[in-house]
């Protein structure tokens, strides 16, 4: 399953994105320094939004909730509602691998259309885990799950603990677009 993803955006990228919708975008002390971040990996730290009085908050948490045998980096959503701790997490590709020996192909997942992916993830603590799914068409032929894609008119549903849980489904076919980086 998903254990990179990257976030190359701006500040003024997420600004927009959250003023299009109307929701506010707070964080703590100064504006930060979103600088390009073209690889996440499991236990980085990572900016994720979560709901807060009408908008959102960015903040940046710890990737991975501690494991018996690491951290949990995805989390299954199937069947599962959750009335607390929801978070987006932005990210404008991901990656999966294929094959059996190393070096595996590796692919990357852009969104066809900008703005930037919001995954659905889980906050606890001081850490996150992207939630998951089974697979979309667009993922199905490299994968058997892929992390929960929501749709720009459900971000402020997901982010509002007040109001019910959007659905959470499979990306529709040509959500994303799919490269062979290796």
């Amino acid at each position: 399953m998903c254990n990179e993803f990257r976030f190359q955006d701006s500040l003024d990228d997420l600004l927009a994105a959250f003023s299009e919708l109307e929701m506010p975008l707070t964080w703590a002390g100064g504006a930060p320094n979103l600088e390009p971040r073209p690889s996440i990996r499991p236990t980085d730290p990572a900016y994720v939004l979560t709901g807060q009085a009408g908008g959102a908050h960015l903040a940046q948490l710890r990737w991975g909730f501690p494991g018996p045998k690491g951290p949990i980096i995805n989390f299954r959503s199937d069947g599962r509602a959750f009335p607390k701790g929801r978070c987006l997490v932005p990210a404008d590709g991901f990656f999966e691998f294929t094959g059996t020996k190393a070096p595996k192909s590796k692919w990357l997942f852009e969104p066809a259309e900008r703005p930037f992916l919001a995954i659905a993830g889980f906050v606890r603590d001081d850490r996150f885990t992207l939630l998951t799914c089974a697979p979309g068409p667009d993922i199905a032929p490299y994968h058997d799950r892929q992390v929960v894609i929501l749709p720009r008119d459900h971000w402020a549903a997901w982010l509002d603990l007040g109001r019910p849980q959007p659905p959470i489904a499979p990306a529709p076919a040509g959500t994303l677009k799919v490269t062979q980086v290796r």
